[in-house]
């Protein structure tokens, strides 16, 4: 059974506010969170009452909001923190498997093989390397 247009409306729309409201495993936040300064209520949490709606009256709903918004600076600082922090984790865990591996004049090495210098007949079949080559020189940072 398909979904007509109709159907799938409110599927997109649930779908949409579920990836708003969901924290990023970079930052801990939410995208709406760190736009507005506060955490947003999906329509569901409105209708059916959860601790969240039922706790709060409006006073304090509204000195919440106002420290949300004075305070949503040092939220994004510490969110550029943690994103800093993730990316080196994210760089550390991708650079402990490189090698790095240092030519000798003498060594033979192959050479990757380009789109302009492989047949156009041999197609998805050609070559993905070119050699073997003997290194004369090296000519810089890693380049024979």
């Amino acid at each position: 059974m398909g979904l007509n247009s109709l159907e799938r409306e409110p599927l997109n729309f649930v779908l949409h506010e579920v990836d708003r409201n969901t924290s990023t495993s970079a930052t801990g936040k939410t995208p709406f969170s760190l736009v507005i300064g506060t955490e947003a209520m999906i329509p569901t949490e409105m209708v059916i009452p959860t601790a969240r709606s039922c706790l709060q009256n409006r006073e304090t709903n509204n000195q919440d909001l106002a420290n949300d918004l004075d305070t949503i600076d040092e939220l994004r600082d510490s969110v550029r923190i943690c994103m800093v922090a993730y990316q080196q984790r994210i760089t550390k865990s991708y650079n402990k498997n490189v090698r790095v591996r240092r030519f000798q004049v003498g060594d033979l090495g192959l050479r990757k093989a380009f789109q302009n210098t492989t047949d156009p007949k041999d197609g998805k079949l050609a070559p993905n390397w070119e050699g073997p080559y003997k290194i004369e020189a090296e000519a810089g940072k890693g380049a024979y």
